[in-house]
């Protein structure tokens, strides 16, 4: 019996020697562990003349299975804030180790000798790679300048805005002084209509003189057009009592309460309490406020011993389908 050997590609032991490589379940298994790094291995080889360079993100720190190696392999190869898709893969694949362990597992899996060479780079064209990622950082170094560039001009142009508006609203405004508004003759002819206007005004009521103020003393040009005030009812500025200070007809005769008292107040919580409570509990129709003797007992059946249970369970049906049928009733109507 030939001692057991472990395969990595099918994972599991066997024990039939070198004969397990030429399996139709290892070839199997060998085929659809290739297909699998195959599609990778080809995204790669599409970067070799054209290099894709982007700002890093955590995405770039993934992994991939090298099958020949047995090892996992950084996919993008990163430096700083810049990452160079597919730069790890490919540097892997280029790599002599890569290539001798290739070779091994090729011998001892006895795979197909035509996919070897898609698993491997040359150093041409990663010498190729290299070239193209070199224009690609500097193409990408520009687009960043410009960028750079296009930024700052918006800032600049916000800030200058900024300047801009803090400029306008700290410059002195000139305010026109009164006296010389006052002296010009287009005012005069203003008050004079003004004062024109209101003498032609026919008085209905008695105006007191009216009194010297302040403000009439200064000397501005302010028309004094007299109190309106309505016969018979004064203001506050007369002196008059307020209107929410005058007390009504009504209230005039009693101290008359607002609202519930204290005791309706507590009679209505109680009863909001209540109504919390089921409404077909022991005892919710009874009056604790009516007086009885000492010999007096519930109304209300089976809560005493008394009787038999199916006696008190009958009962209880026989209630219950009279009570839905009286609240069916009552739905009708």
């Amino acid at each position: 019996m030939a001692p057991a050997e472990r395969c990595p590609v099918c994972r599991q032991t066997f024990f039939c020697g070198r004969g397990h490589v030429y399996s139709r379940k290892h070839q199997r298994q060998l085929k659809v562990a290739l297909e699998r790094l195959l599609p990778q291995v080809e995204a790669a080889r599409k970067a070799v003349r054209a290099a894709q360079v982007e700002r890093y993100v955590p995405e770039h720190e993934r992994c991939c299975w090298c099958l020949c190696c047995g090892c996992e392999v950084k996919k993008h190869l990163s430096h700083g804030n810049l990452t160079v898709l597919h730069g790890g893969l490919l540097e892997h694949l280029a790599s002599p180790e890569h290539k001798k362990a290739t070779n091994r597992f090729w011998w001892e899996n006895k795979a197909e000798f035509q996919m070897k060479e898609k698993f491997l780079i040359s150093p041409q064209d990663y010498a190729r790679f290299k070239k193209s990622m070199v224009k690609s950082l500097d193409s990408y170094e520009e687009k960043e300048d410009e960028v750079i560039k296009e930024m700052a001009a918006q800032i600049r142009e916000v800030e200058h805005s900024r300047q801009e508006v803090v400029q306008s609203v700290l410059e002195p405004q000139t305010v026109p002084d009164p006296e010389e508004g006052s002296s010009a003759p287009g005012s005069w002819k203003g008050t004079d209509s003004q004062v024109a206007s209101t003498s032609q005004q026919p008085s209905y009521v008695d105006l007191p003189p009216a009194p010297e103020l302040d403000w009439m003393e200064t000397g501005q040009p302010l028309t004094f057009i007299g109190h309106q005030d309505t016969p018979g009812i004064g203001n506050i500025h007369s002196g008059a009592t307020p209107p929410w200070m005058v007390q009504d007809e009504d209230c005039s005769f009693g101290n008359q309460q607002i609202g519930p008292s204290y005791e309706e107040f507590l009679k209505e919580k109680e009863k909001q309490k209540l109504k919390k409570l089921p409404p077909d509990r022991v005892g919710a129709n009874f009056d604790h406020n009516s007086s009885t003797s000492a010999g007096w007992l519930p109304s209300f059946g089976r809560v005493w011993n008394n009787g038999r249970r199916w006696q008190s369970r009958h009962q209880f049906k026989t209630e219950a389908a009279a009570r839905n049928k009286q609240q069916s009733h009552k739905k009708k109507s």
